[in-house]
């Protein structure tokens, strides 16, 4: 069973159905809300969105839906839609009630200045605390924007069996990359799922070989709707959003 499969498999079994009450499909980020004001958030991929005036094609009205009939969208073949389930997903979840909040992923890392460190997508504020406490970070990354500073996405399988720590983006639970770049960190001493799009489930990802799941928690809802449908993302996010880091 891969990983998108035992998440759902978790949602049924541990999470009563809602009614979805809203849904954004922003440039930068998807959110999904339900009647129980709950809300999450996932990153939008914007390559492979259909041709044409219309990118989401499945079923509509979304909104008035079970939860549950969303987060079957998770591990789609469609980008779209698997970011679609997967912010179901943290709208039930990601809730302020529900989890109890360790602060800033930086917070809760032990660096050791031998150490070294590989990062499986570009989180650019973490960029010069990391430099400045460890040996050598290598950062894996697919914008080749970014060429001049970043390795190529596909050298992360060679490189993190070979780094103390792994800082892997949680996007890549909507491509379905997951497995293989967990099992190249497998023997990391430290295995971190990273960004706004984590889902935050321990008993998922514990097994599995995580160490810490960082991601973030919505407490403004109209806020953070406003900045999905302007285009915005993390940078953007603010006061709307907490972020957590829970330690497995």
């Amino acid at each position: 069973m891969n990983i998108a499969d035992t998440i759902k498999n978790h949602v049924r079994q541990h999470c009563e159905e809602r009614r979805v009450t809203d849904v954004r499909m922003g440039l930068g980020y998807t959110g999904v809300c339900l009647d129980d004001g709950g809300c999450g958030v996932a990153f939008t991929f914007k390559d492979g969105l259909y041709h044409g005036c219309s990118v989401f094609t499945g079923k509509r009205p979304l909104v008035g839906k079970s939860s549950h009939e969303i987060v079957d969208y998770f591990g789609s073949s469609s980008l779209l839609e698997s970011t679609l389930g997967l912010s179901a997903i943290n709208a039930l979840f990601n809730r302020a009630e529900d989890v109890q909040a360790t602060g800033d992923v930086m917070n809760m890392l032990d660096l050791k200045p031998e150490e070294r460190v590989g990062m499986v997508g570009y989180f650019g504020p973490l960029l010069k605390p990391l430099r400045e406490k460890v040996r050598e970070l290598l950062i894996f990354e697919m914008d080749e924007d970014r060429a001049d500073e970043v390795i190529a996405a596909e050298q992360a399988y060679e490189e993190l069996p070979h780094c103390d720590i792994a800082i892997i983006t949680s996007t890549s639970l909507i491509n379905g990359t997951t497995e293989g770049l967990l099992d190249a960190a497998r023997n990391c001493r430290e295995i971190v799922l990273l960004g706004a799009s984590t889902p935050l489930i321990p008993a998922v990802f514990k097994p599995l070989g995580v160490t810490l799941l960082s991601g973030v928690q919505v407490i403004d809802i109209p806020a953070i709707l406003r900045v999905l449908s302007e285009g915005g993302g993390m940078a953007y996010f603010g006061k709307a959003v907490r972020k957590v880091a829970i330690r497995l």
